[in-house]
């Protein structure tokens, strides 16, 4: 498999992209770095095994089956990797700290991504009344 870098030439800088899948929205998302939560419905994300590299060399059939076995539960599993080194984060450390229930960290940052979500939404409203 290639490297998962993406080399910009603008600014000089390596991104890393990564390849995510959403269940509820049944999308596979490019996203740079290892993302939890789907930007579309603020659910939890399961990272994709696939270079961003490998991924944009399919052709629209090939991506259409990849899509599908994301789909599958069970071909899903071969397909993801867990991304472990976030728990070293300091974020990581922050949030779990007040985590007094346990939950899953991406069930914990789906539930704040949500409620932020929700946050906003009311001063959205008030500008396109005005």
């Amino acid at each position: 498999m290639r490297s998962r870098k993406h080399h910009t030439k603008k600014i000089g800088n390596i991104i890393m992209m990564y390849m995510h899948y959403c269940k509820l929205c049944h999308r596979i998302f490019m996203l740079n770095g290892h993302k939890m939560i789907c930007p579309k419905c603020s659910e939890p994300l399961t990272e994709l095994q696939i270079s961003y590299l490998d991924y944009v060399d399919l052709d629209v059939e090939q991506r259409q089956i990849f899509k599908e076995s994301c789909a599958d539960e069970e071909k899903l599993r071969k397909l993801k990797v867990t991304y472990r080194m976030y728990k070293y984060s300091k974020w990581y450390k922050e949030l779990q700290s007040q985590n007094t229930d346990n939950l899953p960290i991406t069930s914990l940052l789906a539930a704040n991504a949500r409620r932020s979500s929700d946050y906003r939404e009311p001063k959205q409203a008030q500008k396109t009344v005005s």
